[in-house]
């Protein structure tokens, strides 16, 4: 057993505590990581009030770090201590029917235990004296020591800066990736949402080719960023009556490709409405409440267009994260623009305060 600083989430409405937790060692197929920075992801909040199905509480929260492996459990095969590594909320176990079918990036040999805050073999890794603290998505890289399965860890290389790509573990794959995967050279293409996920969007379309990339946010203080990621028109949604129609009116009828990032239901209608009829596709990335639904008339999907979701931007971690790093330390995708805020651990809640009033992009916060 080793102890550890983590932020853990006791119960919904109540703010993180900074605590120190005893991590046990890895089990079969399981690593110890020591995460070296995390970014704070608008999925974690879902578990702040309670309407995350998936949080066992007390939970230790986090799913976008990065850090080195420090010990393998027996049965691991693929990774050694020294690795650099980015935890997978979403694993790749490479023989399951999921991850055969050649059609998704979706494993879900882990889901039921997951989803249930505890490793494969049924219990957590983690304590706070004698009671039992949760995994969160797997991952929990809200804590300077965690345990992950060996299928739900990326190996990347050694040279890549860990406080920058730790956003590979969610937002910037999950938008650059989406759109690395629906968008054609000389596209148009919307964005609604300009947060986290949003902005890799804008991106990943200007590296696919899109000719005209518009951006939809009510905060036009996000602008300066998306545009200098590849955006080339905004429509500030707090100030404009007919969102649909103004995305109509930049695109000649329609865009080629929406991707909807705010999980907001209405949002995402939005995102279907602005669609060109016969092969526009809008792609559903923003995290919904629970329980809700989305509805449309049949006509618009009838006349050829397409709604879809993408998980992690349909990127397969282990053996298609790879790729993303070569992106960045290529100078190809911008992810150091993305980080507005740095911050030890002991500042994450007002990191998340930062993220509830709409203030910067991405918070990292270390544990030096």
């Amino acid at each position: 057993m080793i102890s550890s600083r983590a932020a853990v989430l006791h119960r919904p409405g109540e703010p993180l505590r900074i605590e120190t937790i005893t991590v046990a060692p890895p089990g079969p197929g399981e690593a110890l990581v020591e995460i070296a920075a995390s970014g704070l992801c608008h999925t974690d909040t879902t578990a702040f009030d309670g309407g995350n199905p998936s949080c066992v509480y007390p939970a230790v929260l986090g799913h976008e770090g990065a850090g080195r492996v420090m010990e393998v459990g027996p049965e691991v095969t693929g990774l050694r201590a020294g690795d650099h590594v980015i935890p997978l909320y979403g694993p790749e176990c490479g023989s399951c029917r999921m991850c055969l079918s050649g059609r998704t990036n979706l494993c879900w040999t882990i889901k039921d235990t997951r989803d249930r805050g505890v490793m494969p073999g049924g219990t957590s890794r983690f304590r706070l004296g004698d009671q039992t603290v949760h995994h969160f998505m797997g991952t929990s890289t809200f804590s300077q020591y965690t345990v992950l399965p060996e299928i739900a860890l990326a190996r990347i290389r050694s040279d890549a800066p860990l406080d920058s790509v730790c956003l590979l573990g969610c937002a910037a794959t999950t938008g650059a990736g989406a759109a690395l995967e629906d968008v054609r050279n000389g596209d148009s293409v919307a964005v609604f949402g300009l947060g986290g996920v949003g902005v890799n969007v804008v991106q990943g379309a200007r590296i696919a080719g899109a000719k005209r990339i518009i951006g939809v946010d009510t905060v036009a203080a996000k602008r300066p960023l998306a545009e200098r990621l590849g955006m080339t028109d905004f429509v500030d949604a707090s100030a404009v009556d007919d969102i649909v129609g103004a995305v109509h009116e930049l695109s000649g009828g329609g865009v080629d490709a929406a991707f909807e990032c705010t999980g907001i239901v209405p949002v995402m209608r939005q995102a279907v409405d602005s669609l060109i009829a016969g092969w526009g596709t809008c792609v559903l990335l923003g995290v919904e409440p629970s329980g809700a639904q989305l509805s449309f008339p049949p006509v618009l999907a009838r006349y050829g267009r397409t709604i879809k979701g993408s998980y992690f931007g349909g990127v397969k971690g282990r053996s298609g994260l790879g790729r993303f790093v070569d992106l960045y330390l290529d100078g190809v995708l911008d992810i150091d623009s993305q980080i507005t805020h740095r911050a030890p651990l002991a500042d994450i809640n007002t990191g998340f305060d930062r993220m509830g009033r709409g203030e910067g992009i991405r918070t990292v916060i270390s544990f030096d």
